[in-house]
């Protein structure tokens, strides 16, 4: 039987990819951000692109650059190579065919399937499923909500969880917070206590000793050598002077040391084991007010800075006095900077039309509220808009629309939905306001059961399942039945 080896060979195989050029990449990046991360992108590129100049945010226009060369100006716009004049258009070509190389990015070899409603459920279902830490003031506020608080003291309580640093400390002397927030010392004081008592250990002190001689007496070690090494040497202790420590004490240095050990499992900083409380305000993006007898769509840009590429540098290139790598410098931050202005440009066209596409949908929205919010995917918006689907999930990712019933994520307005009796679709945005609504006028000593729920919705003709009609309940924060009844 003859033997088997391993054969080694080279071969070639030639294969198709779609890569995304970096104009595209950068293009998404403007498109997906929000406007105030916009401002920041666009003032960091203002100081590393001198050839990027901002103008005046009143009557100038966004794109607004300098005037084309007449022929024959520029002394420069020839040389051995030929004309070597930025060709803009050249350059910026692929911008305008953003949404079909975005979606020739997904269609692997042999093809790939479209991106359905299923898949954004399931990709809205994975997000929602994950987990966000949650912040140290979210924490304590929940505690103090179980906490038999009244009015008063609550306020209070939120004063000083306001009032905290990132390990947990309190900063601000309690006179001060009782005269910002209306309340007297006495109760200031009492609430600082509570405060204290509140998981984690040592939250609420007003320095490293007090957090440490919190956690000790918290432990039940208020008569321990540990609290009274704390409390009275905490000095000596930061320097680990022990032989000073024990002659003072009167007590032995190995004494010292246990104490010493004891203290070092506490935490020195008990606000920090949380996540940064992430909370910022929030700006809409659009905003739809009643203009007469229709709806108006004004684009929010005041944290977008207008920019131009600046006539100087170009006036350096016509002038010809520039050696080979200058002028290759200044060529390439000019191209840099008509990107970036040309992505925002598209941005904001972007989202204008997918704004007024998501009125349309939502006429009845705007006209009663909630309840008539209607079914709406962005499949069905990218084709009236004419984008692919993956270029309006970037458009509205963080971004917030103002509408006369409030601001609302843009997200807010693309939901699956129901049919309802008389044929029209309901998203499940309104099924959630009606089941809020029917809970809100239950008999209190009767509460509605979740099959209860499903009885009364099948008699407006929507027929949705008991395990949804729960799901709906606990998102809108409503208990169940037995413990909403009031006896």
């Amino acid at each position: 039987m003859a033997a088997q080896g391993f054969n080694q060979e080279l071969r070639q195989k030639q294969t198709q990819s779609q890569v995304l050029a970096p104009q595209l990449r950068h293009s998404l990046k403007v498109l997906q951000v929000a406007a105030q991360d916009l401002q920041t992108t666009i003032l960091e590129e203002l100081q590393t692109n001198p050839s990027l100049e901002e103008l005046p945010m009143e009557g100038v226009s966004l794109d607004e650059s300098p005037e084309p060369e007449k022929e024959g100006d520029s002394p420069a716009s020839e040389s051995e190579n030929g004309s070597d004049e930025i060709q803009f258009d050249e350059t910026f070509e692929i911008l305008a065919k953003l949404d079909q190389d975005w979606q020739d990015h997904f269609a692997e070899a042999g093809g790939a399937q479209s991106f359905t409603s299923e898949d954004a459920e399931r990709r809205d279902h994975f997000f929602d499923s994950l987990v966000t830490e949650t912040s140290l003031q979210e924490h304590l506020l929940s505690q103090a909500s179980l906490s038999d608080l009244d009015e008063r003291e609550l306020k209070a309580i939120e004063y000083l969880v306001g009032s905290l640093d990132n390990s947990g400390f309190l900063n601000t002397p309690l006179s001060d917070l009782a005269l910002v927030s209306g309340t007297s010392l006495g109760e200031m004081q009492a609430a600082h206590r509570i405060l204290k008592s509140f998981d984690p250990p040592g939250i609420g002190a007003f320095d490293l000793q007090d957090c440490l001689a919190t956690q000790l007496e918290l432990l039940g070690l208020r008569n321990s050598d540990a609290y009274e090494m704390v409390q009275n040497h905490f000095a000596l202790l930061t320097r680990r002077r022990i032989p000073d420590i024990a002659r003072k004490m009167g007590i032995h240095p190995d004494d010292v040391q246990a104490a010493i050990d004891e203290i070092s499992v506490l935490d020195p900083a008990p606000g920090r084991r949380f996540a940064e409380d992430t909370n910022r305000s929030v700006l809409p993006d659009v905003v739809v007010e009643r203009d007469d007898d229709k709806w108006k769509i004004t684009l929010n840009s005041d944290y977008i800075p207008r920019l131009r590429i600046s006539p100087a540098y170009k006036e350096m290139i016509a002038k010809g006095q520039l050696s080979r790598k200058e002028k290759e410098y200044i060529q390439e931050k000019m191209r840099s900077g008509k990107l970036l202005i040309t992505s925002i440009e598209q941005r904001q066209q972007t989202i204008e039309r997918i704004s007024k596409e998501i009125v349309r949908i939502q006429d009845a929205f705007l006209e009663n509220g909630v309840s008539k919010l209607k079914p709406c995917t962005m499949t069905q918006v990218a084709d009236a808009v004419g984008v692919h689907e993956t270029t309006v999930s970037r458009a509205i990712a963080n971004k917030y629309m103002q509408t006369p019933h409030g601001v609302f994520d843009m997200k807010f307005f693309f939901t699956p939905g129901y049919k309802g009796g008389d044929g029209e679709a309901i998203s499940n945005a309104s099924v959630k306001d009606m089941i809020q609504h029917l809970v809100s006028n239950e008999d209190p000593t009767k509460p509605l059961s979740d099959q209860g729920i499903v009885t009364q919705l099948k008699a407006k003709e929507i027929d949705i399942a008991r395990r949804t009609v729960a799901k709906y309940r606990e998102e809108l924060g409503i208990l169940p039945s037995n413990l909403r009844r009031q006896y």
